[in-house]
């Protein structure tokens, strides 16, 4: 008698989900690149002085010194530029927390990274007297890190590792507290910290070209290591000991990884104050489309996060013409409804 073959169902299956796979990511990555451009586009046509977009894509490459010309070249288009690399630092900070403490429910904003380096702010304005960020983005840093450090802490506290519920809780009171002492400390001093109210919030408008470029380096650095540690994040996925077994160095990636969330998450809240859900929104929704894979969700959150971040913008600028309501404000509308989803499932995406 021949060999009997293998079940027909398991030989016909297993090629197809690898095109599925890659075709899933292909289309993903279209649709995120569209939507990139959409909202770059729509972020420098709107505003109190609104823009016919195909006017504002001719003055995109062609300065002619009209003054759709000077609107959008020296207002719209570094308030652009801006929300692109604040919402990939957002975007890839969370997909990292979520991969480091294996929660997925980790977010710069929900486990107190934010509020820590708002917070260190807060007071390198009010009791050092500084008034650029050149001074305070120090503070931003050694706040968000102190308050990431100090969250996880609490959360492994008599346990070998940190539980992801023990973690959230944790992060959520540290939040509270954080930001009770800041508006504590502004309302004793309101005059010195006026300048802070909407920056508290969360927002993109306002912020000079200079401003930008003296946190870039810190963000494109914390985006480089992010981009190193996406193949020792699939292997700590498994857990620490078979990550270990792989050759992982876990100790060291997750050193890198606190570096790599305080240079992202700090250099980004300096800038803008805290825009939150972003790290908690983007890495779900990109996952749809790439799977577990780190080196996928790690890239398409650093396309993806700036079209949210891009186009709750716009409709800030939209809605309340000629005002415009903080970006942050708009994101926790939308974030907040999503974290609910969140806690509901049953099983939340695949980290």
């Amino acid at each position: 008698m021949p060999p009997t073959s293998p079940p027909q169902p398991l030989v016909k299956g297993a090629p197809v989900a690898v095109p599925s796979l890659y075709g899933r990511r292909a289309a993903g990555l279209l649709v995120i690149l569209a939507a990139l451009g959409i909202t770059g586009l729509l972020s420098v046509s709107f505003g109190a002085n609104p823009l016919p977009p195909v006017r504002a894509w001719e003055v995109l490459w062609s300065r002619d010194g009209s003054e759709a010309s000077h609107i959008v070249w020296t207002v719209r288009m570094p308030r652009t530029l801006l929300g692109v690399l604040v919402g990939a630092a957002f975007g890839v900070s969370g997909a990292l927390l979520q991969a480091l403490t294996r929660n997925p429910l980790a977010d710069t904003e929900i486990l107190g990274v934010n509020a820590g380096a708002g917070f260190a702010v807060t007071i390198g304005v009010g009791f050092f007297g500084l008034t650029s960020i050149h001074g305070y983005l120090w503070f931003a840093f050694v706040g968000g890190a102190a308050a990431m450090v100090l969250v996880y802490l609490i959360g492994s506290a008599g346990r070998a590792a940190a539980s992801p519920a023990v973690l959230v809780l944790a992060g959520v009171a540290l939040t509270v507290m954080l930001n009770g002492f800041s508006t504590f400390l502004t309302l004793i001093d309101e005059e010195t910290f006026r300048a802070l109210r909407s920056w508290k919030i969360g927002a993109i408008a306002g912020i000079g070209l200079d401003e930008t470029v003296a946190v870039l380096p810190f963000l494109l650095l914390g985006l480089l290591i992010a981009v190193l540690l996406a193949g020792p994040l699939n292997s700590i996925a498994l857990g620490d000991d078979l990550a270990a077994s792989l050759g992982t160095k876990v100790g060291r990636t997750r050193v890198l990884g606190i570096l790599a969330v305080t240079l992202l998450a700090g250099g980004a809240t300096a800038l803008t104050g805290g825009i939150g859900f972003v790290g908690l929104m983007v890495p779900h929704i990109v996952r749809w489309f790439t799977g577990p894979d780190q080196r996928w969700i790690i890239l398409y959150s650093a396309l993806a996060a700036p079209a949210l971040v891009l186009a709750a913008d716009v409709i800030g600028r939209v809605i309340v013409r000629p005002g415009e309501i903080e970006v942050g404000i708009v994101t926790a509308v939308v974030g907040a409804p999503v974290l609910i989803a969140l806690v509901r499932r049953r099983t939340a995406s695949g980290l």
